[in-house]
C-alpha cells in the first residue's frame, strides 16, 4: 500500500472528505487529491498536520510498501476501537484498566502458545512434505546394456539382462543407448524405459531388430529414421521387427 493509498484510508475512517481534509491542513483540496493519487508529496509540517488531523503515526503512513502494519503500531481501526477506549478506561477506572491488563496478559500468553504451537506443526508439515518428495519408489528392472546402437548392431537375443534399480515407470525393461544416432534427444549411456508392444505411430521412438541386430530408430513411413543427420536411415523391409515403444528415460 502506497502512501497515498494510505493518507485516503485514514482520511475515510475519519469520515473526512477530501474538501474537508484540505480546509483542515489550509490548502486545497486539489493538493489533497494529488497525495492520494502519489503525484505528490506534502512536506514534513504538513505531514505532521495530517497524523494529528487523522490520528495516525509516521509509520502508519511511510512503511514499507511490500509490509502490513507493524506489528507494534495500531491500525487506525485498532486505534479506533480498542486504544481509545482503553485510554479512557485508564484515565477515568483505574481499577478497571487493572482488569483488562491482567486479562490481556493472560490471554495474550495463550495466544502466544497457540501461535508457538501452530508454527511448530506447520514446520513439521512442511518437512514431511519434503522428505516424502525425496522418496521415489523404486523396483527392480530387467535391463539390457548398451545395445539399442545406430552405426553397427548387437545381437539383442544374445545379449543376457542384467538386474538394475530404477523408479516406477509403465514399461517392461530398460535398455542402454550406444552411439550417437539419436542425437539431440537420446546420447550415448542414457538408459530408456521400453514398453513391449507390436506397433508405434510414425514419429515415435522404438527399439527394433533387423536379422537380430538391435536399433534404437524412429519410426518412419519409409523405415527407421536416424535423427542425428550423420547417420543413414534404414529402409523398411520384411526383416525389421518392432521389439517395443520407447517411453522415457531413466532418471540417473
Amino acid at each position: 500500500m502506497s502512501f497515498g493509498e494510505r493518507l485516503k484510508k485514514a482520511r475515510t475512517l475519519r469520515g473526512l472528505t477530501q474538501k474537508q481534509l484540505a480546509e483542515k491542513l489550509n490548502i486545497g483540496s486539489t493538493t489533497v487529491t494529488g497525495y492520494e493519487k502519489d503525484n505528490s508529496e506534502p512536506n514534513m509540517l504538513t505531514i505532521s498536520k495530517i497524523m494529528e488531523i487523522l490520528e495516525v503515526d509516521a509509520n502508519f503512513l511511510f512503511q514499507d510498501e511490500k509490509k502490513e502494519l507493524y506489528e507494534n503500531e495500531a491500525s487506525p481501526e485498532e486505534f479506533e476501537n480498542i486504544i481509545k477506549k482503553y485510554r479512557l478506561i485508564a484515565e477515568y477506572s483505574p481499577d478497571g484498566a487493572s482488569v483488562v491488563d491482567t486479562v490481556l496478559d493472560r490471554e495474550y500468553s495463550i495466544a502466544d502458545k497457540l501461535r508457538e504451537q501452530k508454527e511448530q506443526l506447520e514446520k513439521v508439515k512442511k518437512m514431511d512434505m519434503e522428505v516424502a518428495e525425496e522418496i521415489v519408489p523404486t523396483r527392480l528392472w530387467a535391463y539390457y546394456g548398451k545395445i539399442a546402437c545406430a552405426g553397427t548392431g548387437f545381437y539383442f537375443d544374445d545379449i543376457p539382462s542384467d538386474n538394475i534399480e530404477a523408479p516406477y515407470a509403465n514399461a517392461d525393461f530398460i535398455i542402454g543407448v550406444n552411439g550417437d544416432s539419436m542425437e539431440p534427444d537420446y546420447s550415448d549411456g542414457e538408459k530408456l524405459y521400453v514398453k513391449k508392444t507390436e506397433h508405434i505411430r510414425y514419429g515415435e521412438v522404438g527399439i527394433f531388430t533387423i536379422n537380430n541386430e538391435c536399433f534404437l530408430k524412429e519410426y518412419g513411413d519409409n523405415g527407421l529414421v536416424s535423427r542425428n543427420k550423420k547417420y543413414n536411415n534404414i529402409q523398411g523391409n520384411e526383416d525389421v521387427r518392432l521389439i517395443g515403444k520407447v517411453v522415457g528415460k531413466v532418471e540417473e
